[in-house]
């Protein structure tokens, strides 16, 4: 059987054949290629000690809760609403609110329980490592910091422009007359200077610690939180009723299709919880503070969006809005002048802790990344005195007042939502992958009777001694991490087809085929709804059949047995509450633009050249070396794959090689499996 022992012993042939030479060749060629998948899939080992950290623990949940309210309120509901209003769903934008805030909370839900499961910097980038693997890992980081990259463009831009309204667009003209129109339609208007100063002047600003940021926020998002009751309050004081049903417009002036739509660019005013989850490394009790804020802040936005919203359109007709300063404009046309500079104030608060939200996660993902050899190792310096990441930090504010510059408000939202809209549904499935799959070695070592634990589990160990029908003894735990990922007694009838497959595998394949399958579906859904709407027969078929295969995904998923060890937080109704989530999330992606899925695939090109050409070469859970790496250190090796003549493998040099790979059997990867087999020391 050819493989790495029959290469070695080619090589150590005292005369070795020069025909034996290619076939070694193509035999470590497939070797490198092999340990290529496994490098992609490898996932992060977690510390023993999940709550160290160089950076400050200084957070309560208080503080992150305004944190993730103050980066959702801000544009989205000065700016946003107003435009969506206007341009996609009429008085309907209270449903697309209602909408986009239930797919956020299904996504924030299974946030919130990686959230307790890895307390550390980098949201959704490090739930994807620890679950599913490096290279979705790296993709979803590389989109979290577009994200939050086109977030703070975006906020500075909408600030700049309601600054400038309230100016009389003298901001504008100036700038038009100094530097002309900018005539490519891939950019803005004119180039936003106010932006980009803005952009830069709360990165400088963010530099002095996250406790003061802590501190600014919480002021500001407690002001925009009562511009906003005074918005409320006084838009159904002054309602019309009559505003919802226009003549020959109704509640829906642009069909349901239009509240869906403006459902997908309303989801960007919910982005702002995942800062909540970036900031697990700088909480005090992220295991409470994380998954209780993460809820409070949701339901407390969307509340806000809906009623902002309502109040907006019943106080003018929806063709009536102004999108570039929507309330302050609606309620100088009812004479409440003074209102008018409330709300000014209000949203210049707003959009100030919108843009500090993004500015202060986005240093976090790339400290994270680089933290993990992914993106270049400078970023994963943390400044001593501040404890902040300042290169990154500057990296940060310097690429996003770039963007603020040069592109309007619409194009950055509109990229914006598709990166998203891919982390959340990589979360959501990567909580299914965790909850059936069997615990690892390194995580059964530590459950070791000899094995030091901590003051947690020596409490369960004391209490387990006392009572021992007690459900959450160790006993408890241990049935359950044993029957984690197999089937369940009632679906033993599902074995003769999934008895063969190792504990946890036939979940991960359900979830991977319910996620194509609803891509399929909401394709369809897109381009075929008139036929099945009139019951086409093939439509019909083929939506039924789909539809089957999906709830056939559901039903093997929860046939098998959960591991919820160690969970203080856990995502009620699992696998069914995140594979809605996917479902949803997919749904809103499916209904962004072409241009917009073009420009994300450019991204993406230019991160697949990072992540192959730096990051997977330098991954600190691949640094320990592979044995293709070993196997060129021989000396063999390095004279050449076509050398016609070779000396053997000394026997010490043999002997060596086996020592190293004794010393990494713990590691579960291909590439890093023994090349030398211990039974062949002696041959």
């Amino acid at each position: 059987m050819e493989g790495p022992l029959s290469l070695l012993q080619a090589f150590n042939s005292p005369d070795p054949d020069p025909v034996k030479m290619p076939s070694a060749r193509r035999m470590i060629l497939g070797h490198v290629m092999s340990g290529l998948c496994s490098k992609m899939n490898r996932t992060k080992q977690l510390p023993a000690d999940l709550m160290e950290t160089p950076l400050n623990r200084c957070l309560n949940t208080f503080d992150i809760t305004l944190l993730g309210i103050g980066h959702m309120v801000g544009a989205g509901i000065y700016v946003l609403t107003g435009t969506v209003a206007r341009e996609m769903a009429g008085p309907g934008i209270v449903l697309s609110f209602i909408l986009a805030g239930m797919v956020s909370m299904l996504a924030a839900l299974c946030y919130a329980e990686f959230g307790t499961r890895v307390p550390k910097a980098g949201s959704a980038y490090v739930y994807t490592y620890v679950s599913i693997g490096e290279f979705w890992a790296f993709v979803i980081g590389w989109n979290i910091i577009l994200e939050h990259m086109l977030g703070a463009a975006s906020v500075a831009r909408a600030w700049s422009g309601y600054v400038d309204s309230m100016l009389g667009n003298v901001v504008a003209n100036t700038t038009m007359e100094i530097t002309g129109e900018m005539h490519e339609k891939l950019l803005a208007k004119y180039p936003d200077f106010l932006a980009f100063g803005v952009c830069m002047s709360y990165a400088i600003a963010l530099a002095a610690g996250v406790k003061a940021t802590a501190m600014i926020n919480s002021i500001l998002t407690t002001v925009n939180v009562v511009v906003m009751s005074l918005v409320v309050v006084l838009g159904f004081w002054y309602a019309t009723p009559a505003n919802w049903s226009l003549p020959e417009q109704g509640f829906l002036p642009f069909g349901f299709g239009g509240v869906l739509a403006g459902a997908a660019t309303c989801f960007y005013a919910f982005v702002g919880f995942d800062s909540i989850a970036t900031s697990g490394e700088e909480a005090k009790n992220p295991n409470v503070s994380i998954p209780l804020a993460t809820i409070l802040s949701l339901c407390v936005v969307t509340i806000g969006y809906v009623l902002v919203s309502a109040a907006l359109t019943l106080m003018i007709p929806y063709n009536e809005i102004n999108p570039a300063a929507a309330l302050p404009d609606a309620f100088g046309t009812r004479g409440i002048a003074w209102a008018k500079y409330a709300i000014s104030t209000g949203a210049i608060c707003g959009m100030t802790t919108t843009l500090l939200g993004s500015l202060f996660a986005l240093p976090r993902c790339l400290y994270a990344m680089a933290s993990d050899g992914l993106l270049f190792s400078c970023f994963g310096k943390v400044n001593t005195k501040t404890q902040v990441p300042l290169l990154n930090l500057a990296v940060s504010g310097l690429c996003s007042a770039l963007l603020a510059l040069l592109f309007d408000l619409e194009k950055l939202v509109e990229f914006m939502s598709i990166g998203t809209l891919l982390a959340y549904t990589i979360v959501s499935a990567s909580v299914i992958v965790l909850r059936y799959r069997p615990i690892s070695v390194e995580e059964t070592v530590h459950l070791a009777p000899d094995t030091p634990g901590t003051d947690e589990e020596e409490n369960a160990s004391s209490s387990s001694q006392s009572s021992a029908v007690d459900p959450s003894s160790p006993t408890s735990e241990m049935i359950e991490i044993a029957l984690a990922g197999r089937l369940r007694p009632q679906f033993r009838w599902l074995e003769p087809v999934l008895g063969r497959c190792e504990p946890g595998v036939a979940c991960s394949g359900a979830v991977l085929l319910f996620c194509v399958l609803s891509v399929a579906v909401c394709f369809q859904l897109e381009v075929s709804w008139d036929e099945m709407y009139d019951g086409t027969w093939w439509a019909l078929g083929l939506y039924g059949f789909l539809l089957f295969c999906l709830v056939a995904c559901i039903v093997v998923i929860s046939a098998h047995h959960q591991n919820t060890r160690g969970l203080q937080f856990k995502v009620p109704l699992v696998p069914y509450i995140p594979a809605l989530s996917i479902f949803c999330n997919i749904e809103l992606m499916v209904h962004l633009s072409f241009l917009t899925w073009l420009r994300f695939f450019i991204w993406l090109s230019i991160g697949m050249l990072v992540y192959f050409l730096y990051g997977i070469r330098n991954s600190k859970e691949g640094e320990l070396g592979t044995s293709y790496s070993m196997l060129m250190s021989t000396q063999e090796a390095i004279r050449g794959w076509g050398a016609t003549h070779s000396a053997g493998l000394s026997g010490g040099t043999r002997v060596t090689v086996t020592k190293i790979v004794k010393g990494r059997v713990s590691r579960k990867s291909v590439d890093k499996q023994a090349i030398i087999d211990d039974d062949d020391d002696d041959s």
